[in-house]
């Protein structure tokens, strides 16, 4: 017990930060761009469909080396736009925080877009054309019909966004790299540890981060209770 003590008191805790940060930071931005291409993609063709869904879908299928490969060769300093970003706006992406959230984003943003999509197609028309008598604008009747009535898929989108985006570990490691106090997420602690021989210390890493999962999804599942309340279970 004294053993376990002083390892918490020793503790860096900065893999934590690091990690909620990036995860709240790649949720609220996938899922607003979730949102918007599931919006998108519902009203479009056949065709155009699924060449969209394909390729917004890609990053959850693919191994995240394979992402952060061509992540890594996409913003690296050497290539065109990593080179123009820094020397024109003075952004670097490689083994920075920023790294982090752009890898956690793309491996992440599937699950939102396409729980959103899903829940999207679901819905019932006759609500779309209610607010359009109604005198409504396109945008009030996304915003005050269709989100609202989506909210379940939405939210459940929203918790698989946050747990993947809170424990993604290899594009980010490609991209961001593992610098101590500034890229090094809670998996990137644990792989490290472990390959250290540590197995008590990747341990305490592991129980925080099912406790913070587990919180995250019994939160949002009763925020979704809420919200189901009046609808008569079967």
């Amino acid at each position: 017990m004294n053993a376990l003590g002083d390892l918490l008191s020793g503790l860096d805790w900065s893999p934590l930060f690091i990690s909620l940060k990036t995860g709240v930071v790649a949720t609220f931005v996938s899922f607003f761009l979730g949102i918007f291409a599931a919006r998108k993609v519902v009203r479009a063709g056949a065709k155009t469909k699924a060449i969209a869904d394909g390729i917004l879908t890609l990053p959850m299928v693919l191994p995240p080396t394979v992402a952060g490969f061509f992540l890594l060769l996409l913003f690296s300093t050497r290539r065109p736009v990593g080179m123009f970003m820094l020397n024109h706006m003075g952004i670097k992406v490689v083994q920075t925080w920023l790294g982090c959230i752009i890898a956690a984003t793309v491996i992440a943003f599937p699950l939102m877009y396409r729980n959103a999509r899903a829940a999207f197609e679901q819905l019932d028309s006759n609500l779309v054309y209610a607010g359009r008598t109604l005198g409504m604008s396109d945008f009030s009747i996304f915003w005050k019909v269709i989100v609202p009535n989506a909210g379940p898929g939405i939210i459940a989108g929203t918790i698989l966004t946050f747990a993947r985006a809170l424990g993604e570990y290899g594009a980010t490691s490609m991209l961001a790299g593992n610098i101590p106090h500034k890229t090094s997420t809670i998996s990137q602690r644990i792989a490290m540890v472990i390959q250290d021989g540590d197995y008590m210390t990747a341990g305490v890493w592991v129980i925080i981060i099912l406790i913070i999962a587990f919180g995250i999804i019994v939160a949002m599942n009763l925020v979704a209770g809420k919200n189901m309340k009046n609808i008569q279970r079967w």
